[in-house]
């Protein structure tokens, strides 16, 4: 699986996050330097499938690029995490429109290859990548 290198700013979050989880995850991203985990995004509408805890700390970090990979419904299944409730792509696609978020821990995505992995210096995501970057080859899926 192939990531890119985007702007957090193009990126649109579906979901509210847990602060505890972000604070968290930013002391690992620092203590390791490096980016080690995509965010998921859909391809065409750019919201955010998996990674909002990441996403916010790359702005908190105010990070310049941070690393995606670009899927789409077809090659991601979506689930709800609570039971008895579901969640369907549409909903999300309305989601991601309306400027409103889902609250913490309600869509689960599901990827057919596993999730991506990465590892890339925080140095090298604090300037705006060149516009003529080709995809990165990922680390392989993370277990």
């Amino acid at each position: 699986m192939e990531y890119c290198l985007l702007s957090p700013a193009r990126l649109t979050p579906t979901e509210e996050v847990s602060l505890d989880r972000v604070d968290a995850l930013q002391a690992q991203i620092l203590r390791a330097g490096s980016w080690t985990a995509p965010i998921a995004v859909e391809k065409h509408a750019l919201f955010v499938m998996d990674g909002h805890h990441r996403l916010t700390v790359a702005q908190r970090l105010r990070l310049a690029m941070v690393p995606v990979v670009l899927l789409d419904y077809g090659s991601v299944r979506v689930e709800a995490w609570r039971p008895g409730e579901s969640v369907s792509p549409a909903e999300i696609f309305a989601m991601a429109r309306s400027g409103r978020k889902f609250p913490y821990k309600t869509t689960r995505h599901i990827f057919a290859d596993g999730a991506p992995a990465c590892d890339v210096p925080l140095e090298l995501l604090t300037s705006p990548a060149p516009m003529d970057v080709a995809p990165l080859r990922s680390a392989g899926a993370l277990s």
